[in-house]
């Protein structure tokens, strides 16, 4: 795991941008569109990290996804696993978030790395401190090479973003970079036409490099914190459902979670998820599964990670799919 510090000039990577460069005549893609026609079922493809999705989501090159929920719904945790996978799938991946600071990111993807909850008692001793230590280790082995974490909170600026695409697609090879959140490069919910222009920027930005890049934004509340959301909370311009390639929706069930906090575990909604995923647009969904598909989800709370199906044990993420070795 590397830090990419703030004191590289992002601006710079963006003017070198030449307008003649992306004049092309047509038959500049030929070839590809003969490989595309001979598209086969082996091609890579990047997906979730629940086998039960396998058919229904694929996160492609040069596509832009925005993560939208309430605020202390999960979906930084649920990304944090999400881009765990994706290192898992051989991707290499930057998290660039504006709210916490590196050690935090760290404490979140060492947690659900190990699948345990290093602060239990029984890891409060020499041989339990030894044992994350190792796993710690072996955290920071896997990641060399495929994880950077840029290392600056607060408000930023659209074009350092932008810059900062360019510079981990064309110089460090990244695949995917998680920007957290959009409240921090647009600061007013009502800016719809500063909104309207990064996220244009960002879908340019991802197909001319070549780079998917992931938005995490803030949903409206309902009227109840408990309500299920639709693609028309997401705050701000309606724009952005539009622009964006995928728009995909978290959501916790906090009723779920009071009902277990005042009746103890036997209560009438033990057998609902935890957490659903919600896939409200996949504009070029090609697959044979439902292109919006609603992802039931259960939170196993020492390892921090949302899984399957309830009981499951908590991911192995060097592994594809996912499963304990």
């Amino acid at each position: 795991m590397d830090l990419i510090d703030d004191t590289i000039d992002f601006a710079r990577y963006m003017a070198e941008t030449d307008a003649k460069q992306k004049v092309k005549p047509a038959s500049f893609w030929t070839e590809e569109m003969k490989l595309r026609l001979r598209k086969t079922q082996t091609e890579k493809q990047i997906l979730l990290p629940w086998p039960k999705t396998v058919d229904n989501l694929e996160f492609r090159v040069g596509e832009v996804t925005c993560w939208g929920g309430i605020n202390g719904h999960g979906k930084s945790l649920m990304t944090s696993q999400i881009a765990l996978s994706f290192i898992g799938q051989g991707q290499k991946v930057c998290i660039a978030s504006f709210e916490v600071y590196p050690h935090k990111q760290l404490d979140r993807f060492h947690r659900q790395y190990c699948g345990l909850n290093p602060k239990l008692p029984e890891y409060q001793n020499e041989e339990g401190m030894q044992c994350i230590d190792q796993l710690y280790d072996e955290f920071s082995e896997w990641t060399n090479n495929s994880l950077w974490i840029y290392d600056q909170q607060g408000t930023t600026n659209a074009a350092t973003i932008l810059g900062l695409i360019k510079y981990c697609a064309t110089v460090l090879n990244i695949n995917h970079i998680f920007v957290d959140n959009l409240a921090k490069l647009v600061e007013k919910d009502d800016d719809y036409n500063g909104q309207k222009k990064f996220i244009d920027q960002c879908c340019a930005a991802a197909r001319d490099f070549k780079i998917h890049v992931h938005i995490v934004h803030h949903m409206r509340k309902g009227n109840k914190e408990t309500d299920m959301l639709d693609k028309n909370d997401f705050k701000g311009s309606g724009s952005i459902a539009d622009q964006v390639d995928n728009l995909i929706g978290i959501w916790r069930n906090k009723s779920k979670e009071f009902e277990f906090k005042t009746k103890g575990s036997n209560h009438s909604k033990c057998k609902e998820p935890d957490a659903t995923l919600r896939v409200f647009k996949q504009r070029n969904h090609d697959g044979q599964g439902d292109g919006e598909p609603y992802v039931l989800l259960w939170f196993n709370n020492d390892s921090w990670q949302f899984l399957e199906h309830p009981g499951d044990s908590p991911m192995f993420f060097p592994n594809w799919p996912h499963r304990p070795s």
